[in-house]
């Protein structure tokens, strides 16, 4: 039997589910303040919207859609990547940005002076590996409690402030008791390789990076952080007035009936393996069984979109014909 990769099976389920997500966050089309025109039997003509999504990194979401054959879609999409949930909220802030993918610590930092103009519209579930403390190679730290008086890089108003703070805690440290530099995480690997810093909080590319330079962990996120990772959409792309609650419920069904077909395609391909816990789709197994019946179930969801499917004909439909007698007809 093939061996599968769980990567591979995330990357599937992942590009059946975005799809319902891009769906509900552009709605009836405000994409980067582009209004969305209306055929002729009254649908939402979405061929002139283009919906600006950010990504952290690199386009993972991108390329995993045009992987699965989903990235044709009847609005564009504009992709742009950052090096940070934080940067994609103030691109946001500023109208750059529709859709934004972040962990739960950006949106903290972004609503401080109460001016948000977005909301989380979705929460996905992803590991926290990658999300370490690191010292360049040779150097003699090997522990956080060794920080004191160093200089340390970390990326700020992310997952890398919030780990460094609560493992400095854990080491009996306060924040003031290091020399804590902001960087970006490219900015970050760099100062760590060239010595400017004693040691770097940071997350993905630039751990990965690190790693194969040399560097070694002296912290790790992984316990500390939730996984929790956002989708948030603009304010201005949710006010629509053409999006209706019965398109939520639309993309709910299609996000579930998705996210089930490619739990369940992933476990067939793995067999009896994936219901061991030590495996991870096991994991993915259990939550999925929760999405059917987490109200409005899809019974419900489909009443409500056929009542009201059934009332805007109701109400446009000509009137039915009625019987009427001849004026020329002699009575009887």
């Amino acid at each position: 039997m093939p061996r599968f990769r769980r990567s591979s099976l995330i990357a599937s389920a992942l590009a059946l589910v975005l799809p319902s997500l891009l769906l509900t966050a552009c709605g009836g089309g405000t994409g980067a303040g582009t209004k969305s025109a209306t055929s002729s039997d009254g649908a939402p003509d979405l061929s002139s919207v283009t919906l600006a999504v950010g990504d952290t990194g690199w386009s993972r979401y991108q390329a995993v859609l045009k992987l699965a054959g989903l990235d044709e879609t009847p609005y564009k999409v504009k992709w742009s990547v950052f090096q940070g949930g934080d940067l994609q909220l103030q691109a946001m802030r500023a109208g750059a940005l529709d859709v934004a993918a972040s962990s739960e610590i950006p949106p903290v930092f972004a609503a401080a002076d109460g001016k948000a103009n977005f909301k989380v519209v979705a929460v996905m579930k992803a590991n926290t590996l990658q999300q370490e403390v690191v010292a360049p190679k040779g150097s003699k730290i090997t522990g956080i409690a060794q920080l004191k008086g160093k200089k340390v890089g970390y990326v700020k108003n992310t997952t890398a402030q919030y780990f460094l703070y609560e493992l400095l805690k854990r080491a009996g440290l306060r924040w003031t008791d290091i020399q804590a530099v902001p960087l970006l995480p490219d900015a970050g690997l760099a100062a760590l390789t060239g010595g400017s810093v004693d040691a770097l909080a940071s997350y993905g590319n630039a751990i990965t990076t690190a790693h194969a330079q040399g560097a070694t962990t002296i912290g790790s996120g992984a316990d500390i952080l939730s996984g929790n990772f956002n989708w948030e959409a603009s304010d201005k792309t949710l006010a629509d007035p053409t999006y209706t609650p019965e398109q939520a419920l639309g993309a709910k069904i299609l996000a579930t009936r998705h996210a089930t077909t490619a739990v369940g395609t992933a476990l067939r391909l793995l067999g009896n393996p994936g219901l061991t816990r030590d495996n991870p789709l096991e994991r993915h197994v259990r939550d999925i069984q929760c999405a059917p019946v987490h109200a409005p179930q899809e019974d419900t969801a489909l009443q409500v979109i056929g009542a009201a499917a059934l009332s805007t004909w109701a109400s446009t439909a000509d009137p039915a014909p009625t019987e009427t007698s001849d004026p020329t007809e002699e009575p009887a």
